[in-house]
């Protein structure tokens, strides 16, 4: 709240311009000192409970984005990766540990991990979580019911990833579905400014609805997928450490300057399926067009090179896995194709010919 010094939305209006008093400028900038210095002892505290309870996560893929990622993670707590191929050197450089693959029971049951991060590729995904799946169970015969981990996605496909974890995972697990749209290249110089998006899914075995989650009132009330209303801070010891172990690890993100933006996994990839996966996809196309740089490029076309060259640094399994698991991806293809027919249709019409003067003008790959 402003301070009652703060200059009011009252001031006189003239011509619709508000008009300012003198000394105005320096009531706001003393305001906005006040403020500011308000946010900075607030991320010291939260720094501070950041890094008095520190959480132990576990990476399941260990490869560029795994240790990507597993650099900031070291920043705040404990870090344990996976993979198939042995990263033991590039952990012990960021200050994490390493357990091979072939040894999943191993990392599951002998180190206390708070939160799993399986960032594997969208087509092993699903054998990923069900390989996962006997060892969490084994931990919470073990140690109890609220062993389970939280577990995290990072995939770039969010409704598929949803529903593979709430089929397979136990119901004990939370969940969060996550999507951080920057990686180990267009992130090289730190997580300022990128996007991180999010849905909190599953906490202490309620399945959440997405749409209230975000909009949580005054209260901090929302409502769970059935109506039923529910509080952020229930009299639920399990609940409570659910909702903290999931707000902890978002700080991290937030603390490493990332734009913060809860969404549904449904509106995520409507979203995604107009700007990540039509970018690959002409990336591709364009690629596929064997396009090389001249002594005379125009800077769009050095933009069209550099388009080139980021879609295909990226595999074509990621390619794949947006095609296949958005299920607005080909939505999105016959969009493409009808633009590209009206515009050609045009160019000819213009010319005075009509599309079936066009080599192979009426066969399509639809």
């Amino acid at each position: 709240m402003l301070s009652s010094n703060t200059p009011q939305s009252d001031s006189i209006y003239e011509g619709g311009v508000p008009t300012a008093n003198a000394g105005d400028l320096e009531k706001l900038k003393q305001e906005e000192a006040r403020l500011a210095s308000m946010l900075a002892s607030i991320r010291q505290q939260k720094l501070s409970v950041l890094r008095s309870r520190p959480l132990t996560i576990g990476i399941i893929g260990f490869g560029r984005f795994g240790q990507f990622i597993a650099q900031s993670f070291t920043k705040y707590g404990n870090v344990v990766g996976t993979s198939r191929s042995d990263y033991t050197d590039i952990a012990n450089e960021i200050g994490a540990k390493y357990v091979p693959l072939s040894n999943l029971e191993g990392f599951v049951m002998d180190h206390e991990l708070d939160v799993i991060v399986v960032a594997v590729s969208i087509v092993s995904f699903e054998d990923t979580i069900k390989d996962l799946v006997p060892h969490l169970k084994k931990k919470m015969q073990l140690k109890g019911k609220d062993a389970c981990p939280l577990i995290v996605d990072v995939l770039s496909v969010k409704e598929h990833a949803r529903d593979i974890m709430l089929k397979h995972l136990p119901e004990e697990c939370d969940i969060l579905s996550s999507h951080p749209m920057f990686g180990p290249d267009s992130a090289r110089n730190g997580w300022q400014g990128h996007t991180f998006v999010y849905e909190r899914t599953r906490i202490d075995k309620m399945l959440l609805d997405p749409s209230q989650m975000n909009r949580v009132d005054s209260d901090a009330n929302f409502l769970d997928t059935k109506g039923v209303t529910h509080n952020l801070h229930e009299n639920s010891e399990s609940h409570i450490e659910g909702m903290d172990r999931v707000e902890r690890f978002l700080s991290i993100w937030e603390e490493e300057g990332c734009k913060m933006i809860p969404m549904s996994c449904k509106e995520h990839d409507e979203f995604t399926a107009n700007s990540q996966f039509i970018t690959h996809l002409m990336g591709r196309i364009l690629g596929a067009q064997g396009l090389q740089a001249t002594p005379v490029d125009t800077k769009g076309f050095q933009n069209v090179l550099r388009l080139i060259e980021t879609t295909h640094s990226d595999s074509f399994d990621l390619f794949f896995g947006l095609y296949k698991y958005n299920r607005n991806s080909m939505d999105t293809i016959v969009k493409l194709k009808e633009s590209m027919d009206q515009i050609i249709a045009k160019l000819l019409q213009k010319e005075g010919k009509s599309d079936t003067t066009l080599p192979g003008a009426k066969q399509s790959c639809l």
